[in-house]
């Protein structure tokens, strides 16, 4: 296996001894993200009032080109970004009239849970969530739930809390009623699993960000909006109109392309390390398929390993999401009431891990190789042997 460990050298040699299995949860950055944002200060230091001439102009859309080509969309200008998913989201939102009917799972991450939770108290939104469990039957009763009118059809690529992949959309999209809005969380899809959103970019709107697999930290997230959907967003900022400010306007005015669904200022420097990130996975011949496949391997690896010790807290049987089964995404997840204990002892071991509440996550990355799952194994065994 390929060891790309040396393009991670500062977050590697800010501590060597630690294994970083927490990457589902705050990705290490390869070091061509550090030229990028002191490239950045440079910029706002040389440039002034006119680096945003320079990040409108050239850095994005250099980055709408890297989201197009890793997610297969046919045109860049659809693809707008903000400092995070809820922002993006809500703009979406805030032209659906409540209470609006929304469909979504149980196993949405906690910022449209939230969200959303907060709307059923005000009365703005009725829901329905299907439960992810059992996953051999999710698609098919989300797509039952589908018959019933809704406003709004909200469902993750892979969830969260399972790692859980639907590698296929084609179905919950085929669903959805015609004139429901659609949006795709894709935060653990984008550059972890192959996806090709060719034949949905018209009907559905996908969000991501990099602060995982896309390895570039936070700040930077993305929107792919279908061509012509809500053309005048209520919820907006003056970015939205960024590019015709010095045109005369009438009214509120907006952009064309998807920057319609832009809000007010933002920090350029995590788009400096986006572009950074992703001209170095294109310049290394990185595939979202080759992560795919190395997390799998390695998964398989680790699983392999702790089977050696059978008296362990931590089993097979305790995967939500079966080693065995194709669609999952690029971590682990064990049920068990001894989470947080277990990720307690871990950390006493300078093993990182994350838990929710009774799911132990453990996430593989391409900074990972053999020699890292073998030495995780053998602290873990150390740990609660």
């Amino acid at each position: 296996m390929k060891s790309y460990k040396s393009h991670f050298r500062k977050f590697i040699d800010a501590d060597p001894q630690r294994i970083h299995f927490a990457a589902h949860s705050h990705h290490f950055w390869p070091d061509v993200s550090f030229d990028a944002h002191m490239r950045a200060w440079m910029d706002a230091a040389t440039l002034v009032d006119d680096k945003w001439d320079r990040f409108f102009g050239k850095l994005w859309p250099r980055a709408q080109k890297h989201v197009a080509r890793i997610l297969k969309l046919p045109d860049p200008t659809t693809v707008a970004f903000g400092p995070n998913v809820h922002q993006l989201v809500m703009r979406v939102l805030s032209n659906l009239r409540p209470p609006m009917r929304v469909l979504t799972t149980d196993g949405e991450f906690h910022s449209f849970g939230r969200q959303l939770a907060r709307f059923e108290e005000a009365g703005r939104a009725e829901v329905v969530r299907v439960p992810t469990r059992p996953f051999a039957t999710f698609v098919e009763r989300f797509c039952e739930a589908a018959k019933d009118p809704c406003d709004l059809v909200y469902v993750s690529h892979v969830f969260f809390d399972s790692g859980y992949a639907l590698r296929d959309l084609d179905a919950i999209v085929s669903a959805a009623p015609k004139d429901a809005v659609v949006i795709v969380d894709g935060y653990h899809a984008f550059c972890a699993i192959d996806v090709d959103l060719s034949k949905h970019a018209e009907r559905i709107f996908y969000v991501g960000g990099g602060y995982k697999y896309a390895m570039s930290g936070e700040g930077c997230c993305f929107m792919h909006a279908p061509p012509g959907a809500f053309p005048r967003p209520i919820d907006t900022g003056w970015f939205a109109s960024f590019f015709s400010m010095k045109d005369a306007q009438s009214g509120v005015a907006y952009a064309e392309d998807a920057s319609r669904f832009l809000g007010a200022t933002q920090d350029p420097t995590p788009l400096y390390r986006f572009d950074a990130v992703m001209t170095w996975l294109d310049r290394e011949g990185i595939t979202s398929h080759e992560i795919d496949e190395r997390a799998k391997t390695l998964q398989a690896m680790f699983i392999d390993e702790l089977g050696k010790h059978g008296d362990l807290p931590l089993r097979q049987s305790q995967l939500v999401v079966p080693i065995s089964e194709h669609n999952r995404g690029q971590f682990l997840v064990f049920e068990t009431p001894a989470a947080k204990s277990i990720h307690n002892q871990l950390a006493v071991r300078n093993i990182m891990t994350d838990v929710r509440g009774d799911r132990l996550r453990f996430g593989f990355a391409i900074y990972h190789d053999e020699s890292d799952i073998i030495e995780g194994a053998r602290r873990l065994v150390d740990a609660l042997g």
